[in-house]
């Protein structure tokens, strides 16, 4: 029984070390900004359709892509410049301009649409 006992010391020092490890190395990659976003790549925007359908505004430099995403993967919609997007009412519903028309503006204002 002794033997027994020992094993199960000896398995919960050893988890320990390991959780301990694990917090210390999280903790230290945290602190020194591994994962966080990095360079000219933002999001600004998206609007969820449903449950597995979504559009994204990405701004990459000056321009804004437009992106949809699917269970099918992504598919660029368009882009536009920064500039027209920040001219872009802040929430189109609550200024009168239906989502519809902003899409529309955003898809044919560029002239770059498509795949």
């Amino acid at each position: 029984m002794g033997s027994y006992a020992g094993y199960l010391v000896e398995t919960f020092v050893t988890l320990l070390a390991v959780c301990g490890l694990a917090f210390v190395v999280l903790y230290g990659a945290r602190k020194l900004g591994v994962g966080r976003p990095r360079g000219p790549v933002e999001l600004v925007g998206q609007l969820p359709l449903d449950a597995r359908r979504q559009i994204y505004l990405v701004k990459v430099g000056t321009q804004v892509i437009i992106v949809g995403s699917s269970e099918a993967g992504f598919t660029k919609l368009g882009e536009m410049s920064a500039a027209e997007v920040a001219a872009l009412p802040e929430n189109p519903s609550s200024s009168g301009t239906p989502f519809s028309e902003v899409f529309a503006r955003v898809l044919g204002g560029s002239g770059k649409g498509g795949s």
